[in-house]
């Protein structure tokens, strides 16, 4: 791709999220929105092959469709209650039709079919963008207008999400699609407590968005796309399997690694709300995401390929890793004894 288009659609993303994050007028955020959607759309689309216009096309639908929703949502509640403003969102059909806007602008289920496809149709790099830095602004929505939701809407839905991302993502062989439904699992989370603790709920996108940036670009480092070809990782950065082994147990949240610090803090706050019962189903459900990246990190650290005596010569490449995947890794892992700093910050 060329570098000033490259930087065109850089700048463009960065515009369209400070857009939507300062602006308390929903015709502004719509015009943010608009502006990330239009500016991701070469960055999927860079490889030329047909499986990325394909994602590039069901991309821009996608996208369209909640935008356009999201305008119908402001308007209907504009006419009814005369106010623009994001935090006014008041009538009860409006706050149903945003939920619906920003579900599928998330990939939140059931609005969450898009997600994985355009993921697989993407490169690793693309990919990450659409994973973390594409889902900050409709989760600053969300946020903001958190206190006019509908409880039991958002809770079935979070639940949905964490139950679906973890249980479709068990039988799955890419890379890219096993992250896809990890980030849907994710979401419910985030969405579960967002009603109750919105800061909490920035807190866990923000390790989230830490821990997902590792191990991308941990994958794009070896050009791992599937299972199959992480058996021969090991061979080419020793060091930076060992450690994308642990960045995998950390996004699954098994203490004492940085994950387990928004699931403890979730689990706490349900259980503060008098929701134990959520609290357990969601617990649970999180052990089926836990089987993909056991999965994930059997795969690169332990498991051999065949022959494995033609792949030894690959240990004399001495591949430099940069500096901030090594970042990344560190934090990933080793974050959670920095909790009560964190906990003072948010």
């Amino acid at each position: 791709m060329d570098p000033q288009a490259m930087m065109t659609s850089i700048m463009s993303l960065a515009l369209g999220t400070t857009i939507v994050t300062s602006s308390n007028h929903w015709i502004m955020a719509w015009a943010g929105l608009e502006v990330n959607t239009l500016a991701i759309l070469p960055l999927i689309s860079k490889s030329h092959h047909p499986r990325a216009i394909e994602a590039t096309t069901k991309y821009f639908l996608t996208q369209a469709t909640a935008s356009a929703l999201l305008l119908f949502s402001s308007m209907t509640n504009a006419w009814f209650t005369g106010q623009w403003d994001i935090t006014h969102l008041t009538h009860p059909t409006s706050c149903l039709i945003l939920t619906a806007a920003i579900s599928m602008k998330l990939g939140l289920v059931p609005f969450h079919f898009w997600f994985p496809e355009i993921l697989q149709g993407s490169s690793l790099t693309t990919g990450l963008l659409l994973a973390t830095v594409m889902k900050f602004p409709p989760l600053t929505l969300f946020i903001l207008t958190s206190h006019s939701l509908n409880p039991t809407l958002l809770t079935f839905m979070a639940i949905a999400s964490a139950a679906l991302g973890g249980w479709t993502g068990l039988n799955q062989t890419q890379t890219r699609k096993i992250l896809a439904f990890s980030s849907i699992s994710h979401l419910g989370w985030m969405t579960i407590i967002i009603i109750y603790t919105p800061k909490l709920t920035s807190l866990t996108f923000y390790l989230y968005c830490l821990m997902t940036a590792a191990i991308f670009l941990t994958l794009n480092t070896n050009k791992t796309l599937k299972l199959s070809t992480m058996m021969t990782a090991w061979t080419k950065t020793p060091s930076l399997t060992s450690t994308l082994m642990l960045a995998l147990l950390s996004l699954a949240g098994l203490p004492p690694l940085t994950g387990f610090l928004p699931k403890w803090l979730i689990i706490q706050e349900l259980t503060k709300q008098e929701m134990t019962s959520t609290a357990t189903i969601i617990t649970l459900l999180s052990l089926l995401g836990l089987f993909f990246y056991l999965r994930l990190a059997y795969c690169a650290t332990i498991t051999l390929p065949p022959n494995s005596i033609n792949y030894m010569k690959l240990w004399q490449i001495n591949k430099p890793v940069n500096t901030p995947t090594t970042i990344l890794i560190t934090l990933t892992i080793l974050l959670l004894p920095m909790a009560p700093m964190i906990l003072t910050i948010t």
